[in-house]
């Protein structure tokens, strides 16, 4: 398992897909400092009176919205780009344990998109802290431990959703189909959720994969109207949807000819 894992990390981390899709995330980094210099450049200029009102999405809020696509892309590409180039029957030559196979990819891709995001959600939300000071911004004055467990919790959702979309991949063997699919189950599905009927439309929308993280564990000092789900509920769902694709993925990789 540790060779798999070795040789899974090698491939990971030479291919220029992965270095786009941490481009995109340092991308998305710097524009939470642009962001935090905004919203200290708004409250500036806002007469005292609104100031008590005003709110403003949190510095990470950038990297909330972009972390998951990433995710989506990386963990499609790790087992789709080997299917389309062929490379995949050199590989399943090489180590022949397929399940063996299977874990090694989706745990490096996960592990390496955790990384990626707590590092990029740490140091954007630290810039913003810095940049708005002491202004009494309350999605930017929250408790230390508060704001860790936010910042953790987005990492975490953020890994979840890159597994779901490897294990996607194993069963639609196309990066362009799972990338749509993760797209529409991310984006378009909580909009169309939306259309229905009350109390229908919150219910779907506060089940799907992208508005789990934060009924988990919301922004301190951010509205708490994220959902119906209690935490508890909204991370049982999250390990249910990531623990029923690997199983459906695993099966796929293992049962179908290469």
């Amino acid at each position: 398992m540790i060779d798999a894992l070795s040789a899974e990390w090698y491939k990971l981390r030479t291919v220029r897909s992965t270095f786009a899709v941490l481009g995109t995330v340092a991308a998305f980094m710097l524009l939470c400092v642009l962001w935090s210099w905004y919203v200290t450049r708004y409250w500036d200029g806002l007469p005292a009176a609104r100031k008590a009102k005003a709110t403003a999405a949190p510095a990470e809020q950038p990297l909330a919205v972009a972390l998951p696509v990433c995710a989506v892309v990386l963990g499609a590409l790790t087992i789709t780009s080997e299917y389309s180039h062929g490379m995949v029957r050199t590989t399943l030559a090489v180590l022949p344990n397929r399940l063996a196979l299977y874990a090694a990819k989706g745990g490096v891709a996960a592990a390496a998109m955790l990384a990626a995001s707590l590092a990029a959600l740490a140091a954007g939300t630290a810039a913003g802290n810095a940049i708005v000071g002491d202004r009494p911004v309350a999605t930017f004055q929250g408790p230390v431990a508060d704001v860790a467990v936010h910042l953790l919790w987005l990492g975490l959702t953020t890994a979840a959703i890159t597994l779901i979309a490897f294990a996607l991949g194993a069963v639609l063997r196309s990066t362009a189909a799972t990338i749509t699919a993760g797209t529409v189950v991310l984006f378009v599905a909580p909009g169309l959720a939306r259309l229905l009927p009350p109390p229908w439309d919150e219910r779907i929308s506060s089940a799907l994969p992208g508005n789990l993280s934060n009924q988990i564990a919301a922004a301190p000092g951010s509205p708490t109207d994220h959902g119906v789900l209690a935490p508890s509920a909204a991370f049982a769902l999250l390990v249910t949807y990531v623990v029923v694709a690997l199983a459906a993925g695993a099966f796929s990789f293992t049962r179908r000819d290469a």
